[in-house]
């Protein structure tokens, strides 16, 4: 209505009060002009950052715009994030109520390692398997292991060469797949005096690191990627490894990345 306003007034020379009475629109909400938006320059860093993080929620957005320097409320955040139509979607899923599985209590790195497997496929229809393997205190996700098939020799390979640069785990907590239960493995375990805990079948909540990690995997890089084959897989898949370890904000940890948390556990130590 206030363009046609404005073109009745420039066009053919008339009154504001008659141009006005034309459209029906009272004379007031004409002139009125609107505040300027101080939150201009907040909304274009959030929708652009939420474009190239689009599953990521209000808080772990404002984490990241935190560190690059804008120190806006997560309630002013918010506002501006849910004007923009940013909210994540996720499907809402029945929650059976059962009792809380029996968790130790963590409080250093390598107590626990938490190891799953997690499947794809390529653009070819080829499928894949991803081995996983987490701290389950510091969050540290230490593989990202891909390839067609996994084999228990592959699996304890995978584990020495994480030994190797950071030693050897008190436990590792997983399901009761073949490569878990095998001979090979069940006798490296043994050798090398590491606790191995098999969760129950069918209670995956037993394993909720690494459960929750692989729906971060899943949902942040498996689902928004598309691997043209298997060497574009690895490096499509080790780059979001390294994006979760060094740059992702993890709410468990205080919004920190795990890399952060994990040095100040060193800087502790070290001045303790």
């Amino acid at each position: 209505m206030r363009t046609d306003v404005t073109f009745a007034i420039q066009q053919f020379g008339m009154s504001e009060r008659r141009a006005c009475k034309l459209v029906n629109l009272d004379r007031s909400s004409y002139r009125y002009e609107p505040a300027p938006d101080h939150n201009a320059q907040l909304r274009e860093e959030l929708v652009n950052l939420a474009k190239q993080k689009p599953r990521y929620g209000y808080r772990r957005l404002h984490a990241l715009l935190t560190r690059r320097g804008h120190h806006s409320s997560p309630q002013r955040l918010y506002r501006v994030y849910k004007s923009e139509g940013l909210a994540v979607r996720r499907l809402k899923r029945k929650r059976l109520t059962r009792p809380a599985a029996l968790l130790p209590h963590l409080h250093r790195a390598n107590q626990e390692w938490a190891l799953d497997f997690v499947s794809d496929a390529l653009a070819t229809g080829r499928g894949v398997r991803v081995l996983a393997i987490v701290d389950a205190f510091t969050r540290e996700c230490l593989t990202l292991e891909v390839d067609t098939g996994l084999s228990s020799q592959r699996v304890t390979r995978s584990l020495e060469q994480i030994i190797e640069r950071r030693g050897i785990p008190q436990s590792i907590r997983c399901d009761n797949g073949p490569e878990l239960t095998s001979r090979h493995f069940l006798g490296w375990c043994e050798e090398r005096k590491i606790q191995l805990i098999h969760i129950q079948p069918g209670k995956p909540t037993q394993n909720g690191h690494v459960e929750s990690f692989n729906g971060r995997l899943r949902d942040e890089c498996l689902n928004a990627t598309w691997f043209r084959n298997l060497a574009d897989a690895r490096k499509k898949i080790t780059g979001w490894q390294d994006e979760y370890n060094c740059e992702r904000p993890h709410s468990s940890l205080g919004y920190r990345t795990p890399n952060e948390f994990a040095e100040i556990l060193k800087s502790s130590l070290m001045t303790g």
